[in-house]
């Protein structure tokens, strides 16, 4: 008996239902969750999905991985975007209001009319050159859902701010809905060269050039160079040419 006793005493107890151990993932998930107010999660989502894309680029960007960057549930991407379009558009207007308020800020801390017609495009380059992957997503239309009242005012906003800069250089004033050629001409050659310009500096293609240019010439100066000429209509001189 009392054999049978110890033998009782130290047998193990019983291993937890299949369903308690599921209650206590999911209690134990709940928990590593970062607690957010509906508002801020929305918010908080955004923060995230700008971080892998910055990090991961556009492939590595994904609801679950979004969903582990805040810290949620991986419903949580779903049930404020609907799908990675959503999610990607709506990143894209954040984007698009960044983008627009540096811009905006250089201009207002330009002092002299040589330096506001600068100042736009060098913010411009500026800002693609700090945040790569979102200057790439506002472009990438085929991955946009342009109906999202978010990003279309947006991305109005940029192109009013592009219009509006254009106006300005040709003391005139330029309508976004109805524009002659010659406006539209000028709006589009001032986005093609400054955009070209910034895609070829992100993907390296500027290199050779600035390699080939005397120590210290960064892109920077490359860019107002060719904004000075544009501006100006007369090319800049190098150090040490002789002036006619």
């Amino acid at each position: 008996m009392a054999k049978t006793e110890t033998i009782r005493r130290t047998r193990p107890g019983k291993s937890p239902s299949s369903a308690a151990r599921k209650r206590s993932r999911r209690a134990a998930s709940a928990k590593a969750e970062t607690p957010y107010h509906h508002g801020a999660l929305r918010e908080a989502l955004l923060k995230a999905a700008e971080s892998v894309l910055e990090r991961e680029g556009l492939a590595g960007l994904t609801l679950r991985a979004v969903a582990r960057e805040a810290g949620v549930s991986h419903a949580a991407p779903t049930h404020h975007f609907g799908d990675l379009t959503g999610l990607v558009s709506e990143l894209a207007a954040v984007g698009f209001r960044q983008f627009n308020a540096a811009m905006a800020s250089a201009c207002d801390a330009a002092t002299t009319p040589l330096e506001r017609a600068l100042a736009r495009p060098k913010a411009y380059v500026a800002y693609a050159q700090a945040h790569p992957g979102m200057y790439g997503i506002m472009f990438r239309t085929e991955r946009l859902d342009y109906s999202r009242p978010s990003l279309h005012e947006a991305a109005e906003a940029s192109f009013a701010g592009l219009a509006n800069a254009i106006g300005a250089m040709r003391q005139e004033q330029i309508s976004r809905d109805t524009m002659t050629l010659d406006q539209a001409a000028a709006i589009a050659r001032a986005w093609s060269m400054v955009h070209g310009f910034t895609m070829l500096l992100l993907d390296g293609r500027l290199v050779d050039i600035l390699e080939r240019l005397p120590k210290g010439t960064t892109a920077e100066l490359l860019l107002e160079a060719i904004l000075k000429s544009t501006v100006t209509g007369k090319q800049p001189i190098e150090s040490g040419a002789a002036k006619p």
